[in-house]
């Protein structure tokens, strides 16, 4: 029986990663495989999250047939180690969108990894990612965006930021593209940084308790992230997660 080599730092995907802690559970069970067929629309809101000594790995191979919609909405909480993997393969005229956010205190390490293959005419793809980082927190994304030469009229887009509310946090991004098609319209970014302490300051001169301020503008910071969720109660779940875990770490309770 062979078995999968662990991987290095050599490996760009794995460049960040805790691989002692991926050690004990290594190799890494097989990819969950999803089909969109063609016109069809598929929705996906997921939690990750476990003890503070714990690794939670998620990992999803995704199809998107011609003229098909896919969502998916990640709330990334940790474990001590916490990585979600996404390989997305789309054809022509299909729509993927996807809103994470990671949050976490004391020493997690929060990755989110991405593929997305634009493969033929007309697709597009947007990936949101916010991160809010506390303690000595890591949170990382390696989103990879590829065009094939046949893939003209792509329109393909990353926006990643994260908020450090303590200098001993660490955020990584690391969003690239490969384009081999000369008609298409791609962009991305990347921003780290903390909380803004004019409008802190402006906030609390109105009669808001500085933590109220800090909450609320943490959770604004994030809600980009869960724009386009459609099942009510769905949002609301993840939602409620994510202002608790804000709320925690406000606390130091994280």
């Amino acid at each position: 029986m062979t078995t999968l080599p662990l991987p290095t730092r050599r490996d760009e995907t794995w460049r960040y990663a805790d691989l002692d802690a991926i050690k004990p559970v290594w190799p890494l069970p097989e990819p969950e495989r999803v089909n969109v067929p063609a016109g069809a629309y598929w929705d996906k809101v997921i939690i990750l999250e476990g003890a503070a000594d714990k690794v939670t790995t998620r990992r999803i191979n995704m199809h998107i047939d011609h003229e098909a919609k896919a969502n998916i909405h990640i709330l990334n909480l940790g474990g001590h180690y916490s990585r979600f993997e996404l390989n997305v393969t789309m054809d022509e005229d299909a729509r993927f969108n996807l809103g994470a956010a990671q949050i976490g205190g004391d020493a997690r390490n929060l990755e989110i990894v991405t593929n997305v293959r634009h493969t033929l005419p007309g697709s597009v793809s947007r990936q949101v990612v916010r991160s809010v980082l506390a303690g000595k927190a890591t949170g990382t994304f390696l989103g990879k965006i590829d065009v094939l030469r046949g893939a003209q009229k792509t329109d393909a887009e990353q926006s990643v930021k994260a908020m450090l509310l303590d200098r001993t946090a660490a955020a990584n991004a690391k969003p690239e593209l490969e384009i081999f098609a000369d008609d298409v319209k791609c962009a991305h970014g990347a921003t780290v940084g903390e909380l803004d302490k004019q409008a802190l300051f402006y906030m609390a001169s109105r009669g808001l308790p500085p933590p109220v301020a800090k909450k609320l503008m943490l959770q604004a910071f994030i809600g980009d992230a869960f724009v386009g969720i459609r099942d009510d109660d769905k949002r609301a779940e993840i939602e409620e997660n994510a202002l608790a875990a804000l709320e925690a770490l406000s606390e130091g309770k994280s």
